[in-house]
Formats: structure tokens, sequence, C-alpha cells
């Protein structure tokens, strides 16, 4: 295979950014895109010069007409797993956005499906392939900060004014809030970067009188008694992301983009970062073709479901749709 053809279902925003991303690829062709709605579709073609390629309402309808090697699901989160089973018995490989799924046994039967039909299954978590976030999880490994003893991660966004009336506060078709949308970078960027497994979580969730949550609270305890606290609140003014990742010999200060290393007895460091070399969609290509191993797979991203789960279950709500308190 020297060219991927790839499906696009979903053509809401966030498939502009992989639409732009696979299209400064000589190795990816665009042949198909699915979405219910037509003026999503329209918008997306016209944006890209995209007015050679079919247009379908139904993903279904483009797997059974269209070749393709690949799909990329943009779709609401409930309905990625049923696109995502469909595609690979469809033979195509497949790249989703966030998050995977939404219960921890749909994660565990896609990455069963991936597997037995020796399919790529990617999740599209972009902030492995931020310089920024490489450069946390490479200090933490090697013990920069010393023996890692606390996180606290915390996203603020105006989600609950930008999100009102939109597929994102239906719980039938989000799966959940704030927690389960925006959220879910967050809780991927605890694990990966720490590279450890939660043991105990506690959690308080506010709806604002929505449909879904918008503010999470939760204060984890991982293995290796590391405690962090994971904040995650939508009814904000605008879009604020921090961390602070304590270690015995020093800590690492990540605010907006902005990271300064403290060790103790040091002055502050800002480390110079590389430019980011790949990207969600150039690594998957990359892996379709076989230069490297999948970057962000399902067994990964399925803890980040997990966790999800266990979080909204802390806080005595029903881990899959329709999310309400049991």
């Amino acid at each position: 295979m020297e060219n991927v053809k790839i499906g696009i279902i979903g053509t809401g925003g966030i498939s502009h950014v992989h639409v732009k991303q696979l299209g400064e690829l000589e190795n990816a062709t665009i042949v198909a895109v699915a979405d219910p709605n037509p003026k999503n579709r329209e918008v997306l073609i016209e944006t890209f010069n995209l007015e050679e390629v079919r247009q379908f309402d139904d993903h279904l309808d483009m797997l059974d007409n269209i070749p393709m090697d690949a799909v990329v699901i943009c779709s609401p989160h409930t309905l990625h797993f049923r696109q995502v089973v469909d595609s690979i018995n469809h033979n195509c490989h497949v790249l989703i956005e966030k998050p995977m799924a939404c219960s921890l046994e749909e994660a565990e039967q896609l990455i069963k499906l991936a597997k037995k039909e020796n399919k790529v299954l990617q999740v599209s978590y972009q902030r492995h392939f931020e310089p920024a976030f490489l450069y946390i999880r490479d200090a933490i490994s090697n013990g920069t900060i010393g023996k890692l003893t606390s996180v606290t991660a915390s996203l603020y966004q105006d989600w609950k004014m930008l999100t009102s009336g939109t597929w994102r506060q239906d719980p039938s078709l989000s799966g959940g809030g704030m927690l389960m949308d925006s959220g879910s970078h967050i809780v991927d960027v605890l694990l990966w970067t720490t590279g450890l497994k939660p043991i105990e979580v506690e959690s308080k969730l506010e709806q604002h009188q929505t449909p879904v949550e918008q503010d999470s609270f939760s204060t984890i305890r991982f293995e290796k008694n590391v405690v962090a606290g994971l904040n995650i609140v939508g009814n904000a003014p605008c879009w604020h992301e921090t961390y602070v990742f304590c270690g015995e010999d020093g800590g690492i200060f990540y605010d907006n983009g902005k990271i300064v290393l403290r060790q103790n007895g040091k002055d502050p460091v800002n480390p110079e970062l590389p430019q980011q070399k790949t990207n969600p969609d150039k690594s998957f290509i990359a892996a379709i073709l076989g230069h490297h191993d999948v970057m962000v797979p399902g067994d990964f991203a399925k803890e980040v479901v997990k966790l999800t789960e266990r979080i909204y279950q802390a806080a005595g709500y029903k881990a899959v749709p329709p999310l309400l308190k049991d």
C-alpha cells in the first residue's frame, strides 16, 4: 500500500483539523465523507476543496460503496462504538477521536475486534505528540524531580456556554459532560505522563441545572503512593489548563503551554523544547504503512475510559448514557 484511502465519519469542527493534517501528507487521500448533516459536509468540502470527494448521509452507505483503507471518526461519543465496529468489519483501520468509547466494556470489545482483524486502532490524543508533554513524561521517567509524590491537573473552559443546545449536552449522544469531552484529554495526560494506575477514586460532580455534569473534582490515589487532584470545570469564563507534578527533588509547573522546572536548591529553568515532528493523523498513516507502532493504541486509551467511568461511579452516576444519578 503506497497511498492510504480514507473516509471521514463526522464532519463537525474537529474533522477540519484532521482533514488539514491529512492534506499535508503525500501518502493519504480522502475519498469520502459521511455525516447526516449536509451543511457540515458542505462546509468541510468547500473549506478544503474536496469537491471530488463522495458524500454520504450514513457511514454504512459510505463503507458499503467506496473502497477505502481507513476511516477517521469524528462523531458524537456514543456513536463511536458502532462506527468502529462497522469500519473494522469493512476491513478499515481506524483513527478515532476521544473518548475511544463511553464504557470500559465497549472499549474492551473494540480492542478485541481490532486485534482479531489485525487493524490499527488509534485514538486521537494529540498531547502525546506535543513537545511540552513529551518533556514532562520524559522528565518524570528520568527522575528529574525525583520520585513522583503528587499531581494536580486542572482544566477550566467556558464549556457550559459554548456547548449549550448542542449534542455535547445531550447525554444520549455525549455519554457525559465536560469530563467525558474536553476533560478526556486531561485524564489522558494524567495517566500517560505518570504511567501509573489508579487505586482509589473519590469525586464530586455538579451539573449547574444542565442535562450533564459541568464541573468535576476528583481525588485519586495511584500506585506507588502518588496522590492526584483532577479538576475539570466547564462552568468557567475561559480556557485555562494547568498541571503541577511534584517529586521528592523538585517539581514541574505547566501553565497554558509554559513549563517551569524547579529542582530543590536550584534556580528555576524554562526548558527549551524541540519542534513538533508528528501528529495523530501523520502517525496513524505511518502505523498503517508499518513505519512504526501505533503511538496511542486502544490498549492505552481504554485506561482513560476506565478511569473516567470510575470517576462517574464514585460520584454516584451511571457511567454510560443516559447519564443519571443512581
